[in-house]
């Protein structure tokens, strides 16, 4: 996941936003008009412009023209040239284009996909549906991009493989069928940059990862030095590929990321993964919710990355109404190995040292919190420690015990430990604070206490699964709250994807361990499984819109764990997870294929919100890219298949109503019947007229009303249900959360 952030220069980079239908009828094309418009910049009857002005010729200054996801550029202008083009018939808007900084095989089966029945058949297993991505790049030579059993590429595809350093055109197959890299605007910015390696290929890792999460081939025999072995294969294992390579080890730019999902709309893909994101931003002033609009006009399903910023509220990005945000959860796969006392008894516990398979019989002393470096000096090369933690300080004790270099570390954790931490250098065991009573007294009650260790254990099933991840970012969305965001939980720890063979996946005593495979955590890793699942319901569904895919997505997503609980919120203390941290609820791809309704919305529901933001009309027009939008119904009512309430507590006791329509279409069998039914929520009476609906023909629309009514003054910060229509034949439960919140409603504003 990745976010961006803000910088200061005098000449700069800008994304400017233009008016179309301003272009004098002599341009042929926009491109030759916003070319003309910067080379009058550049010599500008305006003293002070053309004293600012470089000797840079205007069309190196002009970096990107935009054809769909935006109407304007991107251009490099110093200050008396910016003043000059806001006097320029048809200019809107400028902004300061902005850095981004990167934050950073079971899961197929987790997500119930199987070869006998559901989604993976009904699709053909993604077959001819092309996933974009705008990540660091690709590692062609991956084996998940082998083409095995790939179908020819679709006739609609106008992408390409772009040559450059390291990658040529013979690199691309019938599974990677594009290639493309956008730098213009980081060359700008800084232009005495050497950029090490100028091609689409990934000199991060992150983008292979991502890409072969969503739709990396089966590869047998993978894993991650012995964790998590079996059979590795991206949800969409028969869906094609398109990497768009705009983040770079040297910086990069959301002028590079606009080019790149324009590029990736004129290419023709059908789903688009995006694991970055922009904080702090109106809709309106955000990259991403500006490009992915125009995307999703064009039938585009986006994926996008919530954060991971959690378990705070209010702390989500991308909570961008036309796009899926996705929150990172946890799944039943626990990676370990044993602890064998000298007396016989095994103790599992967590870990992932990737070096030797056992560390053999050796010494084994307990050193408290293993906060004295003078004492763990003393110990010999060949001893264990056993170190306890009592106070969050871990990862403190596992750098002192490493710099100690004694054979191993056990570590006594008393709660969730960060999953970052059981990455180590040296062979290390963490164990709950029970099992660590038991070695504990072992070392007490023996003479010469001994022990060794087995890594390389995988186990799965474990319990409870699936859980929402303490980092996954929460909303309400700062830039939209009225929309519920996120939207879905999908499996973002330790997943295991293609790495690029020269970047080292571990490192085990200052050696570095190289691996095909590797496994990574965040809402980066959740993103595109989530366009995985887009891709399967896109071949048997192509009438569908991108938001009727979300709605199969999360109507008939859960939110019971394999203990038959509510899910958990590893960052509440365990306790039910929100939707404002899991959304909807886990994503269940055989049950996304058949949801029996769904919601949809249309680009106009969208302007009809953002007219209700009280969005000015440059506003609405900087992402819509029209002047000709209607604002005569303005609605923060979207129809959307879940709802947020705000009950703020600056008025008088009296009860508070709040009343929600929606729109449902029968995509069933036929004629149906449903029947409401909730899950209570405290401090609330929620009502639906009417609470029975019967349809008469597949594709008829019907509409219900909601009312939540409570208190004035909330007693809690935040309440949930649940309503669920529930058709009379039992096929079908469509399932819809429900939030009442006393957090703000108001939206981000531009701080312009």
């Amino acid at each position: 996941m990745i976010c961006f952030a803000s910088t200061v220069g005098q000449s700069d980079n800008y994304i400017i936003h233009m008016d179309l239908s301003s272009m004098p009828k002599a341009f042929s094309d926009h491109h030759s008009w916003y070319l003309a418009i910067v080379s009058s910049l550049v010599r500008s009857p305006n003293p002070k412009a053309r004293a600012g002005a470089s000797a840079t010729p205007a069309s190196s200054k002009l970096i990107y023209s935009y054809t769909h996801v935006m109407q304007g550029f991107s251009a490099t202008l110093s200050p008396s040239e910016l003043e000059a083009l806001k006097n320029t018939p048809g200019y809107l808007s400028s902004m300061k284009d902005l850095p981004v900084k990167v934050d950073t095989t079971h899961s197929p089966q987790f997500l119930g996909l199987n070869s006998n029945f559901g989604a993976w058949p009904t699709s053909d297993y993604g077959k001819d549906v092309i996933v974009g991505l705008v990540d660091t790049g690709v590692w062609p030579e991956s084996p998940s991009f082998n083409d095995d059993g790939m179908t020819a590429i679709p006739a609609k595809w106008k992408g390409e493989c772009e040559v450059g350093t390291q990658f040529n055109a013979s690199m691309c197959n019938k599974k990677l069928i594009g290639a493309r890299f956008f730098n213009k605007a980081l060359v700008a910015k800084n232009p005495n940059i050497t950029i090490s390696m100028n091609s689409t290929r990934d000199t991060e890792g992150h983008g292979t990862h991502t890409s072969t999460t969503a739709a990396g081939n089966y590869v047998a025999d993978a894993s991650y030095f012995g964790y998590a072995p079996g059979i590795a294969s991206g949800v969409a294992p028969r869906a094609q590929v398109a990497m768009y390579k705009a983040l770079w080890d040297e910086g990069a730019y959301a002028a590079d990321v606009l080019a790149a999902i324009d590029q990736a709309i004129i290419d023709g893909v059908d789903v688009l993964s995006l694991s970055l994101g922009f904080d702090g931003v109106p809709l309106y002033e955000d990259p991403i919710a500006i490009a992915t609009y125009a995307a999703i006009e064009r039938g585009i399903t986006v994926s996008l990355s919530a954060g991971n910023e959690g378990a705070s509220l209010e702390t989500l990005h991308n909570g961008i109404p036309w796009a899926i945000t996705v929150a990172a959860g946890e799944i039943d796969r626990d990676f370990g190995g044993t602890v064998t006392l000298g007396d016989g008894v095994s103790i599992a516990g967590s870990t992932l040292f990737p070096g030797n398979p056992s560390l053999s019989k050796s010494p084994i002393v307990f050193m408290d919190a293993c906060n004295n470096t003078v004492e763990l000096k003393k110990l010999s090369p060949s001893d264990i420690v056993v170190c306890e933690d009592k106070n969050g300080t871990v990862w403190d004790q596992v750098q002192k015990v490493d710099k100690a270099r004694v054979a191993g570390g056990v570590f006594i954790v008393n709660s969730s430990y960060p999953y970052f931490i059981i990455f180590t250098t040296f062979p290390t065991i963490f164990l709950n604070p029970a099992d660590g009573d038991t070695i504990k007294a072992y070392i007490k009650n023996s003479s010469e206490p001994t022990a060794s260790i087995h890594f390389r254990k995988t186990l799965i099933g474990s319990k409870p699964a699936p859980s929402l991840a303490d980092y996954s970012s929460r909303g309400p969305s700062p830039s939209c709250p009225v929309v519920l965001k996120p939207d879905i939980l999908a499996p973002g720890t330790l997943i295991l994807a293609g790495w690029p063979q020269n970047i080292p996946a571990a490192v085990v005593d200052s050696h570095r361990l190289f691996n095909d495979f590797n496994l990574l955590s965040g809402t980066s890793m959740a993103c595109p499984h989530i366009a995985g699942v887009a891709a399967l319901l896109r071949g048997p569904h192509p009438e569908w819109s991108p938001a009727a895919i979300r709605s199969a997505m999360m109507t008939t997503s859960y939110t019971m764990d394999n203990t038959n609980s509510p899910i958990k919120d590893i960052g509440n203390d365990y306790q039910p997870a929100s939707p404002l941290g899991m959304g909807a609820g886990h994503v269940d791809p055989n049950k996304a294929l058949d949801p029996g309704l769904i919601y949809d919305v249309t680009p106009q529901d969208y302007v009809n919100l953002m007219c209700a933001m009280n969005y000015t009309s440059k506003q609405i027009q900087m992402v819509t890219r029209s002047s000709s939008y209607n604002c005569s119904n303005p609605s923060l009512d979207l129809n959307y298949p879940s709802f947020i309430a705000f009950f703020s507590s600056n008025s008088s006791d009296s009860p508070m109503v709040q009343e929600f329509y929606r729109t449902v279409t029968n995509v069933g069998d036929g004629p149906s019947t449903y029947t409401a039914k909730f899950n209570p929520m405290e401090e609330f009476k929620v009502s639906v007229v009417p609470d029975r609906l019967t349809f008469k023909e597949k594709y008829e629309k019907l509409r219900y009303k909601l009312t939540i009514e409570g208190p004035k003054q909330m007693k809690q910060t935040v309440v949930f249900g649940s309503l669920s229509w529930m058709d009379d034949g039992g096929k079908y439960v469509v399932k819809s959360p429900i939030v009442a919140t006393s957090l703000s409603s108001k939206a981000l504003a531009s701080k312009a």
